[in-house]
């Protein structure tokens, strides 16, 4: 009986989906949830796999595994080297070939999004996030284990796409030749009325802000047509390409370059350091308030 063909998984997949091809050899399953440092404990996410897990997903700690070493690159989570993703790729048994899903239990924020982003920075395409998370699968009553699975061995040379990743220098130059910036920081944070996590308050003058949370609908990613409807209005004549995302850390921002993708409409950049980067050095121009 001739096997029926494997879907390619690129951006977002139904856990119902998921769980139809939990044994396939060649689906690799990632939990990456994580808490803010400063406000949570930061080892709740790996501290919950160990509890509770999608059967054979292995563990992705935001800051070990998803992240250089603090001082490696801008902001507080630089862009991990790619000999080091690498090794974190052998080490969940990820080849070329395999279907890599991931999940949290943020909507994708926390980290999922960065996983995808990470993966097809690397040119890695066959990568999505599962749509709704942890609680998703969990209000579906699927099954569940607690046992972590072997470490792989497998060699995964990396290469990241560099053209696509842009310090905060870079940052400024896009902006300067006219391109777009988008944050998905919350409202408040990016007008400079709060900041709970970084020493300064504010955003990068010419960003326009939209925060994560709206590519989602109760937990959920909105349709692909809402969000090209929603993301075409932000980039007005402009293409994906000519965009850049950014966030806090180079975290959430790794979201909107997931739903812009499920939205068709691949080729947006990520800014690495993000906020936290632009910050570091003091020359640097803070804006506050509303556009």
């Amino acid at each position: 009986m001739t096997r029926p063909e494997q879907p390619d998984w690129t951006t977002v997949v139904d856990p119902a989906d998921l769980l139809a091809a939990l044994d396939d050899e060649d689906v690799v399953v990632i939990d990456a949830r994580f808490s803010p440092a400063l406000h949570e404990d930061p080892g709740a996410g790996e501290s919950a796999y160990c509890a509770s897990h999608i059967p054979g997903a292995h563990y992705a700690h935001l800051e070990r595994d998803l992240s250089g070493p603090p001082g490696s690159g801008e902001g507080r989570h630089p862009w991990p080297s790619a000999d080091a993703f690498a090794r974190v790729l052998s080490r969940w048994g990820v080849t070329p070939e395999s279907r890599v899903v991931a999940y949290d239990d943020a909507g994708g924020a926390l980290a999922a999004a960065r996983v995808w982003c990470l993966l097809r920075m690397a040119g890695h395409q066959k990568v999505a996030v599962m749509d709704g998370g942890w609680a998703a699968w969990r209000e579906r009553g699927f099954p569940v284990d607690a046992a972590v699975p072997p470490e792989g061995a497998l060699s995964y040379p990396v290469r990241f796409d560099d053209a696509s990743l842009f310090d905060s220098s870079s940052v400024a130059k896009h902006l300067a030749a006219g391109g777009g910036l988008v944050d998905a920081r919350a409202p408040a944070r990016f007008r400079g009325e709060v900041e709970p996590i970084d020493r300064v308050a504010g955003h990068v003058p010419g960003a326009v802000n939209r925060p994560f949370a709206d590519n989602l609908e109760d937990g959920r990613f909105k349709s692909p047509d809402r969000l090209a409807s929603e993301f075409k209005a932000m980039l007005g004549d402009a293409s994906a390409g000519d965009w850049v995302a950014m966030c806090g850390s180079g975290v959430t921002a790794c979201h909107h370059l997931l739903a812009m993708a499920y939205a068709g409409l691949p080729g947006a950049r990520l800014a690495t350091g993000s906020w936290s980067g632009w910050i570091e050095d003091p020359s640097r121009p803070v804006a506050k308030g509303p556009l």
